[in-house]
């Protein structure tokens, strides 16, 4: 968004420093915040959002790219979540279908009966503690029956299915030749995490108006007499900010925001969780298109996953702490290269094939000596106050459930203001989801509606990455876009609409978290001055400034994710 010119503050901001109050104050801009920002601003509540990075650029940002029940926790005996979970599955593939997609999910399994005795005894008697074994065919088989059981209601994925290896070595020819089943079975894909979170936000700011806002780099660091202190992060302004309830939904960060708030609490224990996307058109062949999840003899996991022409792997689940930045390491990128391998042994797979990593911590509760694998997924809402201010802090939430996470922290919050609910959300549809086309002649007339003077290839690649929301882009750009020659399929005139209508602030934030650049791989120094100068005139950025952002974007791949522009592989740490 565009500083103002008068005071150098972004409007945003400005916003919320002019009129310093409101009845909801949620501090976190992850998926939690920003769905319950929605729910709240739907209901009629004044709400405002702060988060101190960008949205979406913490735990939200490191997820597998899944929407899904859930299988593995039903061996932890979390009925209810897997249940929600399918549900929100169900109806996230309806409410957001250009974001969220049926998946086929692909399980090999090598041995018949393992984990039968174990598995039980793990979930009654030690409550996930000691070493895991792997599943065998029989245990995934009873546990896919209860899923599909749950996936009954609002159906929207076929049931699973149960291959010997004939079948399955002929479907996946690139299989490992000593697999004895495969259990296919569905799940979703939720292919842009980040920009679905973006219309969240964008639907909550349009349903509430003046009553709902929000605003990026801008951080909560105190309280006191009652209001919270906050930091514009770009400006370094601080002022107050009063509300009746204050919804902590940081994230792993929750226990640190209660610290700073002068209420220090001990209710996280999350787990690190890193990826590394591969260009290897070979392994991503060999996946057919399905998510292949295999489980090691000791209980590990890898998921192989293709994606945006890509094969993305993951992922661990390690003890971490939130104070410390995540990357994703050495020893973890072996760990994936060999459990892929094992998989696919007939496929070399090496670090030079490396185009992008992440990492992140997952907002699980604190867990004590429980696995990691076994903490529970689930989530509460634990209230307090601090001084006069009431408080709910959130613990736990996961990207699947978030709306119904959000519905339970709404009414929470309602019943804590002596309101009524207005609205549901259960069927309400998703940013640029709705009217989104459901067929092949679906699509061919919304772009020949929408596409004006435009190519009607390029309405359709915008309809594929926004929604309908690409209505929106279309207008924006002149009838013969500028492509950037060193970003191809993207055009300066559309990253210059994201600058001025996505809350953009840093050149990253259009790199990780607008657009799907970084993801992909292959940029250079050259292909993100490129990207800047597109921008540069839409926020307002001299020569210098393009500078700084482009160092500042290539510290950040290179840190944070491993990228050394211009070369293949990961970067050293």
């Amino acid at each position: 968004m565009i500083e103002s010119r008068e005071t150098g503050v972004r409007p945003e901001v400005s916003a919320l420093r002019d009129r310093p109050r409101a009845e909801v104050l949620i501090i976190g801009g992850g998926i939690n915040g920003i769905a319950t920002f929605r729910e709240l601003a739907l209901q009629g509540v004044d709400v405002a959002l702060v988060e101190r990075g960008d949205f979406v650029s913490g735990a939200s940002s490191a997820s597998s790219h899944m929407v899904h029940g859930g299988i593995r926790y039903l061996e932890n005996g979390e009925l209810r979540l897997v249940q929600e979970a399918v549900l929100e599955r169900n109806r996230l593939i309806r409410n957001a279908p250009h974001y969220v997609k049926p998946l086929q999910t692909t399980i090999p399994i090598f041995k018949t009966f393992s984990g039968v005795l174990t598995a039980p005894f793990r979930l009654l008697v030690t409550h996930g503690r000691g070493r895991p074994r792997e599943r065998g065919a029989l245990l995934i088989k009873l546990g896919l029956l209860v899923y599909d059981t749950f996936s009954r209601a609002g159906g929207r994925v076929p049931r699973h299915r149960f291959h010997g290896a004939r079948r399955s070595l002929t479907e996946l020819p690139r299989l490992n030749r000593s697999v004895r089943y495969t259990a296919s079975y569905y799940d979703a894909s939720m292919h842009d995490p980040e920009r679905l979170a973006l219309d969240v936000l964008a639907d909550g700011s349009a349903a509430g108006g003046e009553r709902a806002r929000a605003a990026n780099y801008l951080a909560a660091i105190g309280l006191h007499d009652g209001r919270v202190r906050l930091r514009d992060e770009a400006a370094g302004e601080e002022f107050a900010f009063e509300a009746d309830i204050v919804v902590n939904a940081s994230g792993p960060w929750t226990d640190l925001t209660n610290a700073a708030l002068g209420a220090p609490t001990s209710y996280m224990g999350g787990t690190k969780g890193s990826h590394i996307v591969l260009d290897h058109p070979e392994l991503h062949a060999a996946t057919a298109g399905r998510e292949i999840f295999f489980e090691n003899s000791d209980g590990r996991i890898v998921l192989i996953y293709p994606l945006k022409g890509r094969v993305m792997i993951g992922t661990t689940d390690i003890d971490a702490d939130p104070r410390e930045p995540q990357r994703c390491t050495d020893e973890e990128i072996d760990y994936f290269v060999q459990l892929a391998g094992h998989v696919f042994p007939s496929i070399r797979i090496d670090r030079s094939q490396i185009v992008y990593t992440f990492s992140g911590i997952r907002p699980l509760p604190r867990h004590d000596d429980t696995a990691p694998g076994f903490v529970s997924r689930d989530y509460r809402i634990v209230p307090g106050w601090i001084g006069r201010v009431r408080v709910l802090s959130l613990v736990g939430g996961k990207w699947t459930t978030f709306r119904a996470l959000a519905e339970h922290l709404g009414d929470e919050t309602l019943r804590l203001l002596g309101r009524r609910r207005r609205v549901s959300t259960r069927n309400t549809p998703i940013g640029g989801g709705a009217g989104y086309p459901r067929d092949a002649a679906g699509r061919a007339l919304w772009i020949a509606r929408h596409r004006g003077d435009h190519d009607p290839e390029l309405a359709g690649a915008l309809l594929d990455r926004y929604g309908t929301r690409a209505a929106e882009v279309l207008r924006a750009l002149p009838a013969s876009p500028r492509e950037l020659p060193r970003l191809p399929g993207h055009s300066a005139e559309e990253f210059a609409h994201l600058a001025r209508t996505e809350h953009v602030l840093h050149l990253d934030d259009l790199l990780l978290r607008r657009t799907s650049v970084a993801f992909v791989g292959g940029l250079s120094v050259a292909a993100l001055e490129e990207a800047a100068e597109a921008v540069a005139e839409a926020l307002g950025w001299d020569g210098e400034r393009v500078r700084e952002e482009v160092e500042r974007a290539a510290a950040i791949l290179r840190d944070a994710h491993r990228v050394e522009l211009g070369r293949p592989g990961a970067a050293p740490l």
